[in-house]
């Protein structure tokens, strides 16, 4: 299988130790640092103004809220795919909520420790309605825009291996790059995350009724946060904020009822907002963290629905992330 590669730039491995105590690093700046997308609809993208809004973004608020007492406290820090880890080994970021697929060697190779998934998606392909492909084994011989660094490269390669579909790969170092040339019809099909393509269509096509997510998928691609190894209070952290996020929807905990929810007599309400169980200084924190939390963006629901779902551009369906009660795999480790 040929491969052209457009940009070049090689993931490094090798890493530093981490900082002893990330957490306290945090409270002493005063700010949270964190390493997102320059340009993924729907989980970071930066307006006109530069504030940056999506499902990742509103995890650093959440984070932010919940450490710091303040949701704005945050700096965030644009990053490719090819810089993304070594940004989180080297410590110029604090966390990493840049839809990053998690993975063996991933976990096991980099220094880092994978948080919980907190978007479970797969790797897609988006093609022209007009172009008469209605299912991958018509894209034999296609130029396929992929992102360099990513998982889905190494897919893309695996699946027409093992199913004799020999597509050209068009490798890009930068999504927008990438964008800009399959809109411009220099690549037959593009392929990244379903959710990725779809916020794409939104953003970036010239006009979007004229391209299509193909339905098939060809891998699982959970994503979540990446921290650190050697810190693991701030992993914990990292941790208890997605369950406390999807317990609170559980609950029904919103950003709009979460202060009179805390006032609320049931035992697990009470010790997700802080009122009963004294969890928080646990993890050196104030005790009605969570509530902090869950009132700067809502809970997971909210989060969702907000960027990417139903009240989003992109309209996507919950799917796996629904919660375990609802059909899905979004589950939140007790409180308690």
């Amino acid at each position: 299988m040929k491969r052209i590669v457009i940009a070049t730039g090689l993931l490094a491995i090798s890493f530093t130790a981490a900082p002893a105590a990330t957490l306290d690093t945090v409270k002493q700046r005063g700010a949270l640092v964190c390493g997102v997308s320059a340009g993924f609809a729907g989980f970071s993208t930066p307006d006109s103004q530069g504030n940056y809004k999506g499902l990742d973004v509103d995890y650093c608020r959440a984070l932010a809220a919940g450490v710091l007492g303040d949701p704005s406290k945050v700096r965030y820090v644009a990053l490719t795919a090819q810089n993304r880890f070594t940004a989180l080994q080297s410590g110029e970021i604090d966390v990493l909520y840049r839809n990053s697929t998690q993975t063996y060697l991933r976990g096991a190779t980099l220094g880092l420790r994978q948080g919980p998934i907190n978007f479970y998606d797969g790797q897609g392909f988006l093609v022209k309605r007009d172009s008469g492909v209605k299912e991958l084994k018509d894209l034999k011989g296609a130029t396929v825009c992929v992102a360099q660094g990513t998982t889905h490269e190494v897919t893309l390669g695996d699946y027409g291996r093992s199913n004799g579909i020999d597509w050209m790969p068009l490798v890009f170092d930068r999504t927008d790059t990438m964008y800009q040339t399959f809109f411009g019809g220099r690549c037959d099909v593009m392929t990244q995350d379903a959710s990725a393509l779809a916020g794409a269509v939104t953003t970036a096509a010239p006009n979007p009724a004229d391209y299509v997510v193909l339905p098939q998928t060809i891998s699982k691609e959970p994503l979540g946060p990446f921290t650190r190894n050697g810190d693991e209070a701030w992993s914990d952290i990292i941790t208890w904020l997605h369950y406390g996020l999807v317990e609170a929807e559980e609950l029904g905990v919103t950003s709009a009822n979460a202060d009179e929810m805390a006032k609320s007599g049931a035992p697990a309400t009470q010790r997700l907002l802080g009122t009963a169980g004294d969890l928080g200084s646990r993890l050196g924190l104030d005790n009605k963290w969570m509530l902090q939390a869950i009132k700067a963006g809502g809970n997971y629901a909210e989060i969702f629905e907000r960027n990417v779902g139903k009240a989003s551009p992109m309209k996507l369906d919950r799917g796996l992330n629904a919660t375990w009660n609802k059909g899905g795999l979004m589950y939140a480790l007790p409180f308690k």
